[in-house]
């Protein structure tokens, strides 16, 4: 680590990162950053790390899930709320279910850029630089807008210390009070064949209030009645960004991303020998790495060793995304991989970006039952493998939109143009990530009761 400096990744290779007109503006845009506060701190990512030590060891489950990428057009508080509400029934139902604690992390507060899979885009023959998300270029299909801005992450960091902001007074000042659960509810989710189940979850919940109440405990005198813990990650693609908000803790001196609590590297620039795996070396906060069915064993070798080199319970995640057709054949060698070299990580299953496909509309969407079925094929390979199924990471919305196929909201391909709002790939709507909350509850619930029939002797 005495090599290691915030700004050693810029003497390796690098991919996915635009090339703006003038690198002066570029380096003024920087340093104007690094004077800027932190958006989070040093302790708060300690806290994460530790709270993934337990997923890691089974005895919590991780719940990451939020925009595919957020948008300066769409910073509406009421979007951030809706969010907010979607992902804490998402938490309670998977809570009921398993059992444990579930540990909250959005994609929000950064998650402004976007990998992609070619340079350009042409549309009626006319070619223009992709679209890279909202923290380097505009999404309006224009010459001008194309262009590389880097006055754009300036404000990305005002939009992520806004919506942090939000995010907090509704993780503290009551929102999250469990005694409101029947308030987190959006109008349209009740239309939901899933609604009734989960008012008896809430109303369990509400006996069990009730119950401790009668004990002498509530919300007003037990903190963790009315309140939450909820982090912030997001992919760490433009390093000159990250590199601005890295600084030193003044308790432990050491180098922290104050960007988000846990930052991840994407399946395109994971390579070990490259800029992303040299700057994410350096700091403490978790880190995870996406992993696809391009990923050789050998390279995950060398990724734990070079990001997680002290096996450090917490510090590495492993995000899957293999898509419900590849995930038998990738998923198990990459767990033997780690159990053959005795690691300890946090694996959670991304089941979003391995089953887009096209519609015949020329809409892109991730068909429901595939998502299901890859989510069904992680629990059951790490089961299977004796291995722990630490968590799922979904892009979804608070919103009633028409992006993904299928669910009990029932959105068709028909339907995909009636409210399709993303800027880049499709989401689940809340009534569909309700669904998946309820189903990969009724696994983890199924493992947990396997589980004790087998200590048991059944």
């Amino acid at each position: 680590m005495s090599t290691w400096t915030p700004d050693s990744w810029r003497t390796k290779p690098i991919l996915q990162v635009p090339t703006y007109p003038s690198q002066t503006e570029l380096e003024s845009v920087e340093a104007r950053l690094a004077s800027f506060p932190p958006l989070v701190f040093a302790g708060e990512a300690r806290d994460l790390k530790a709270n993934l030590a337990e997923v890691a060891a089974g005895r919590a489950f991780l719940l990451q899930g939020g925009d595919c990428a957020e948008s300066f057009a769409e910073h509406h508080a009421d979007h951030i709320r809706d969010f907010f509400r979607v992902f804490l029934q998402m938490a309670v139902v998977l809570t009921h279910g398993a059992s444990k604690p579930v540990v909250k992390v959005g994609r929000i507060a950064g998650q402004f850029a976007k990998p992609r899979s070619a340079d350009t885009e042409t549309i009626d023959g006319v070619e223009l630089p992709s679209y890279r998300g909202d923290i380097i270029n505009g999404i309006d299909f224009t010459p001008e807008a194309r262009i590389p801005d880097p006055n754009r992450q300036l404000e990305a960091y005002r939009q992520s210390a806004a919506t942090l902001n939000l995010l907090r007074a509704f993780s503290a000042g009551g929102f999250a009070n469990l005694s409101r659960v029947h308030e987190w509810t959006m109008g349209f989710v009740k239309d939901s064949n899933w609604y009734p189940r989960y008012e008896e979850v809430a109303q369990k919940i509400d006996d069990a209030i009730e119950f401790l109440g009668a004990l002498g405990l509530s919300p007003e005198n037990t903190p963790v009645l009315r309140e939450t813990k909820f982090f912030t990650s997001h992919e760490a693609l433009l390093l000159g960004y990250e590199q601005a908000m890295t600084r030193r803790d003044s308790i432990t001196n050491d180098w922290y991303a104050t960007s988000g609590h846990m930052i991840w590297i994407g399946d395109r620039t994971r390579n070990p020998d490259h800029a992303h795996v040299e700057y994410f070396r350096g700091i403490n906060n978790p880190v995870a790495v996406k992993c696809g069915p391009s990923m050789p064993s050998d390279d995950l070798k060398r990724l734990m060793d070079v990001l997680n080199p002290e096996d450090e319970p917490g510090r590495l995640t492993l995000i899957a995304r293999f898509g419900s057709d590849k995930v038998d054949e990738h998923l198990p060698r990459l767990i033997e991989t780690v159990k053959s070299e005795g690691r300890t990580v946090v694996w959670c299953c991304d089941p979003m970006h391995g089953n887009v496909v096209k519609a015949s509309s020329g809409y892109k969407t991730r068909p429901f039952d595939r998502i299901l079925s890859e989510v069904k094929s992680f629990f059951e390979i790490h089961r299977e493998m004796g291995t722990v199924a630490g968590g799922v990471h979904v892009e979804m919305t608070g919103r009633d939109v028409t992006e993904c196929t299928g669910g009990v909201s029932a959105v068709t391909e028909a339907s995909l143009s009636d409210r399709y709002h993303t800027h880049c790939d499709p989401r689940l709507n809340a009534s569909q990530a309700l669904e998946l909350a309820f189903l990969i509850a009724e696994e983890m619930h199924g493992q947990r009761t396997r589980t004790t029939a087998e200590a048991v002797g059944y």
